[in-house]
């Protein structure tokens, strides 16, 4: 790979600026022209933070007039008697069961597919309570950007018009890890291995040191 050194800030200019000339694209599938929306998934372990880029991204989009939702996977955990139904720390529970990826389709997904609502549901599931958030739902205006941020979200067929993986060296993830969360490392090496999310998406951030990070850019598909 390639790498740029660059900012999140600019990163995320940089991508807001590629969704803009997707909006531009003169095919049928233009989803500016036709008043729908776009999808966006910014993959990464906790430890990477992702909230940080969507964040960032959804700053960059507002000065441009563009609308945006952020979404944390992490709202659509699903209930502790399902996740700890093998146990506390059971790996193929991690990457299979935790996240309620029907609720995502229905409440996230669902309602920005062409022709759908715009209506989102933000959060399910309050891991810490464990209990429904009710949340109230959001008007994602049309022409608007859904931001879906979170670990695991590659190879599952969200339908994203553009996805970016940050990635974490082993020993970074090792290292940035909280100690209560490290028996979650196996997982995430069996997701590099089984997913291979740094070929799986459009842009790959290298985040090793995240005052520094890099990038490979947004490549073509």
């Amino acid at each position: 790979m390639q790498w740029e050194a660059i900012t999140w800030q600019r990163m995320a200019e940089r991508l807001a600026g590629h969704l803009d000339n997707l909006d531009n694209l003169d095919t049928p599938d233009d989803a500016h022209e036709q008043g729908g929306w776009q999808r966006v998934g910014i993959d990464g372990a906790p430890a990477a933070d992702t909230g940080v880029l969507a964040g960032e991204l959804a700053e960059a989009l507002r000065l441009r007039g563009r609308p945006s939702l952020v979404v944390p996977a992490d709202g659509f955990l699903r209930p502790a008697s399902l996740r700890f139904e093998f146990g506390r720390q059971d790996v193929d529970s991690y990457l299979d069961g935790w996240y309620d990826t029907a609720a995502l389709w229905r409440e996230v997904f669902g309602p920005t597919d062409p022709g759908g609502t715009g209506r989102v549901l933000p959060d399910l599931w309050d891991p810490v309570t464990d209990r429904a958030t009710r949340s109230p739902y959001v008007e994602l205006p049309p022409g608007g950007v859904l931001l879906v941020h979170g670990p695991l979200l590659l190879g599952r067929w969200f339908p994203f018009d553009l996805s970016v993986h940050i990635r974490l060296s082993a020993g970074a993830l090792d290292r940035r890890t909280e100690e209560s969360a490290r028996w979650t490392l196996p997982a995430f090496a069996r997701y590099e291995a089984d997913t291979d999310p740094a070929s799986t998406a459009d842009a790959v951030v290298r985040a090793d040191d995240p005052r520094h990070p890099a990038w490979t850019g947004v490549r073509s598909r």
